[in-house]
């Protein structure tokens, strides 16, 4: 999620009406989309689940949400990973409680529809959820604060599901610097990746967690990149070249994916793709995080927390000020992230309900992936590339993971 709550900016125009609809999507491109394994590595519904009491089996058509099980089923979205993120700042002292309850709050969505929804664990799930006509339900969770430094917690979650994890969120933890606060010499830093952070990275491996340096200082990824012995993912990122957004990655960072054998899954938020976007939001963000953090200042002095759906609803306010960049601006990223690292390592990552909406003009929900075919398709990428971008690559990272999972632990007996 990118949810840079204090210390960034995301917002956009909900009204999509003050922009023409993207070009209809071609019996060829939806031919195509249909025959994919598609494959998102980063939806923040988990927040609605514990938040809203929000029901993924909602039809609600009044629902702004970007993800429902109607919605995933027009998308023809096969896999979606959920993001278990614990909001750093108001849930000090119980994280891994947090991180709990948004786990529990998947396994209900996916218990109250069996018919349509189902937990996986592995690449062969995903496959055989496709088969069944399911959606393959699968969980990573944002930020390594979640561990709260005890290896044993990182072993939990995988035992409960838990298939990739983001080594740091926006905040720098006690074993990773993070790209969101980097540059506040507030904050201490550790150069990268701590000797207990390489221990982390090394047990993911072990275990089968995919490694996510998506949010992660520069450092701490070079550090990663030389510690891991499994290809990595950025499960949210998108290419600093076209945005300078340091969340987003370098053309040398691309590359190193690449030689790792790694996916970068490009993020959707509309200020991590499109450069006007990022420079117009960075006035308006600063208001709406003041505004923010003002109330969190003011509930905490009353005892309470504020939930996620009110601060959604103060982002959603702040972003009708900024107009939505084109869909072309995220086909850009996709383009440029395939000519960088290959076609073999980049995959969608969108973020969906973690940025208060603010999605290129055209993207409104999970029913809208068709889209992304249609404009890949009309830039000349064949049904196999465009298959690959859609899940196919994340799938083969998921089962080198797995594989080298395998192998560590055959050597440890």
């Amino acid at each position: 999620m990118i949810r840079l709550k204090f210390a960034a900016i995301f917002f956009m125009v909900l009204s999509t009406g003050l922009f023409a609809q993207e070009a209809a999507v071609s019996p060829k491109a939806r031919a195509i989309h249909d025959s994919a394994l598609i494959v998102d590595t980063h939806a923040d519904t988990p927040q609605r689940f514990l938040d809203e009491n929000f029901d993924i089996g909602s039809t609600d058509p009044n629902d702004i949400g970007h993800i429902s099980l109607d919605k995933a089923r027009r998308g023809n979205l096969g896999a979606e990973f959920f993001s278990i993120w614990v909001e750093p700042e108001t849930n000090v002292g119980h994280f891994a409680k947090r991180t709990f309850d948004l786990i529990d709050s998947v396994y209900e969505q996916a218990a109250r529809h069996p018919a349509q929804m189902t937990m996986a664990f592995s690449a062969a799930d995903i496959e055989r959820a496709h088969k069944e006509h399911k959606l393959a339900t699968l969980m990573g969770i944002e930020g390594g604060h979640s561990i709260e430094n005890d290896v044993r917690l990182l072993r939990d979650y995988y035992r409960l599901g838990v298939r990739y994890m983001t080594l740091s969120w926006s905040n720098t933890n006690e074993w990773a610097d993070s790209s969101g606060d980097i540059n506040d010499t507030r904050i201490p830093h550790h150069n990268g990746l701590t000797e207990f952070g390489k221990q982390v990275v090394l047990e993911m491996n072990r275990l089968g967690m995919m490694v996510d340096i998506s949010h992660v200082a520069d450092k701490t990824f070079w550090d990663t990149i030389a510690t891991t012995k499994a290809p990595v993912i950025a499960s949210h990122s998108s290419a600093r070249a076209l945005t300078d957004a340091p969340r987003n990655m370098t053309d040398d960072m691309l590359r190193a994916v690449a030689k790792n054998g790694g996916v970068v899954d490009v993020n959707f938020y509309s200020g991590f793709v499109d450069e006007d976007y990022r420079k117009a939001s960075e006035p308006i963000g600063k208001q709406a995080a003041e505004a923010i953090h003002a109330l969190v200042e003011k509930q905490k002095t009353e005892g309470k927390t504020v939930p996620y759906t009110e601060l959604d609803r103060i982002e959603r306010e702040w972003a009708a000020k900024i107009p939505r960049p084109p869909l072309k601006s995220l086909i850009d990223h996709i383009d440029h992230i395939a000519q960088i690292a290959g076609i073999d390592h980049v995959g969608l990552g969108s973020d969906f309900d973690g940025v208060a909406g603010a999605t290129p003009a055209g993207i409104d929900s999970a029913a809208d992936l068709p889209k992304i075919t249609q404009a890949l398709l009309d830039r000349g990428y064949s049904a196999d590339d465009i298959r690959k971008i859609l899940g196919g690559n994340v799938l083969r990272v998921f089962r080198d993971a797995e594989r080298v999972s395998r192998e560590m632990q055959s050597q440890s007996h």
